[in-house]
C-alpha cells in the first residue's frame, strides 16, 4: 500500500488510519486483535486512539483502547512497524479539558504504560484549552520530545485562528509546532475544514488526518430513514444528516459506487483521501468484512468525473 508523508514529520503512513475508538467498546479484546492483525497484514500501519477512549461506555473509565493496543503490540512484537497516535486533554475525571504542563506530564506516563511502549509517534492535543497558554502546552511537549517520550505533536479540533496562534507562539518562542491537524471532515461536514483552516494547513505543510470521515456511519448508506437509526449503537448520531443535502450526497455515492462496483463507504473514504490537503482519513471497523471494506477504500481510485459529482452533491 502506497505510503504518504505526514506533513513535515518523518512519519510515512498508509492513506487510511485505523480508528481505535471502538476497541474496548463495540469491539472486545479478541475482536480488536483480529481486526488489527487483518488491517496490518493488508498494509495499514497507523492506529489512532486517545486516553479517553472509551470512557463513555458503561463500566469503562478511559484507557481501554490504549490498553488493548498495547497488549496487541506486545503479543505480536511489532511495535517498530506500528505508527501510534494518541491524544491528551480530554476530561478523564478531572472535570475539565486540560492541556496544562503538569497534567500533560502525568497523562503521557499513563498512556505510555497502557500502550506498553517507550515513545508515542504522534501525540495530539485533543481539544482547545483556552485556560492554558500555548507556550505552556508547547513547552511541555518540548520536554517530552527531548526526553524521547514523544516523536511528533499535533492538534485536534482547532479552528484556523487557534491553529495560527499556536504556530506563531511556536515560532516566536522556538518551541515545537503542531505538525499535524485532526479535524472533523467528510462529504457532509465540510465547512469546518474547507476554507481558511485547509488553506493554512496547506501553506504550512501540516499533515491532516480527518475524523468522523464517514459522518458517524451515515455515509455508509446504512441510515436512509429514521427507522434505520436503531441499526447500531451510533445510529442516533447519524440522525442530523437525514435532510435534503444528506439524501443528495447518498444518491451521488450510490451512482459512483455503482460505476466502481464499490460500497458507498468506500467511495466516501476515497473522496477524502483524494482531497488536496488531506493526508488520510480515520475509519474504524468492528468486523472483518468492515475491515476489508476499509482496505478496499484505500485502493480505490476515483476519476475527475466521480469527484466532480460528489463535490457538487455535497456543496
Amino acid at each position: 500500500m502506497q505510503k504518504r508523508r505526514l506533513g513535515r514529520t518523518d512519519l510515512e503512513i498508509a492513506p487510511l488510519v485505523l480508528g481505535g475508538n471502538v476497541f474496548g467498546w463495540t469491539a472486545d479484546e479478541k475482536t480488536s486483535f483480529d481486526l488489527l492483525d487483518h488491517a496490518f497484514a493488508a498494509g495499514l500501519n497507523t492506529i489512532d486512539t486517545a486516553d479517553v477512549y472509551s470512557r463513555w461506555a458503561p463500566g469503562n473509565s478511559g484507557g481501554e483502547s490504549e490498553t488493548i493496543i498495547g497488549r496487541w503490540m506486545k503479543s505480536r512484537g511489532n511495535r517498530d512497524k506500528v505508527v501510534v497516535i494518541t491524544k491528551v486533554g480530554s476530561d478523564m475525571g478531572q472535570g475539565k479539558r486540560d492541556l496544562s504542563a503538569g497534567y500533560i506530564a502525568r497523562a503521557v506516563e499513563a498512556s505510555l504504560k497502557r500502550l506498553q511502549t517507550d515513545v508515542i509517534d504522534l501525540y495530539f492535543s485533543h481539544w482547545a484549552d483556552d485556560a492554558t497558554p500555548y507556550e505552556e502546552t508547547l513547552g511541555a511537549y518540548q520536554k517530552l520530545i527531548a526526553e524521547g517520550k514523544v516523536r511528533n505533536i499535533g492538534a485536534s479540533n482547532l479552528d484556523a485562528d487557534r491553529l495560527g496562534a499556536a504556530l506563531k507562539v511556536a515560532k516566536d518562542k522556538n518551541l515545537p509546532r503542531y505538525d499535524v491537524l485532526q479535524p472533523e471532515y467528510n462529504l457532509y461536514d465540510r465547512s469546518g475544514f474547507d476554507g481558511p483552516l485547509r488553506d493554512l494547513c496547506m501553506a504550512e505543510d501540516i499533515g491532516v488526518i480527518t475524523y468522523f470521515s464517514l459522518a458517524s456511519g451515515f455515509l455508509s448508506g446504512k441510515y436512509r430513514s429514521e427507522a434505520d437509526l436503531s441499526k447500531s449503537a451510533r445510529g442516533e448520531d447519524a440522525k442530523k444528516y437525514l435532510d435534503a443535502r444528506g439524501t443528495r450526497i447518498l444518491a451521488a455515492l450510490d451512482a459512483v459506487s455503482a460505476r466502481h462496483s464499490a460500497k458507498p463507504a468506500e467511495v466516501a473514504l476515497a473522496w477524502v483521501m483524494a482531497r488536496k490537503g488531506v493526508t488520510a482519513p480515520i475509519a474504524s471497523a468492528t468486523s472483518l468484512p468492515q475491515t476489508d471494506s476499509l482496505i478496499r477504500s484505500a485502493e480505490l481510485k476515483l476519476d475527475a468525473a466521480d469527484i466532480a459529482e460528489l463535490d457538487a452533491a455535497s456543496a
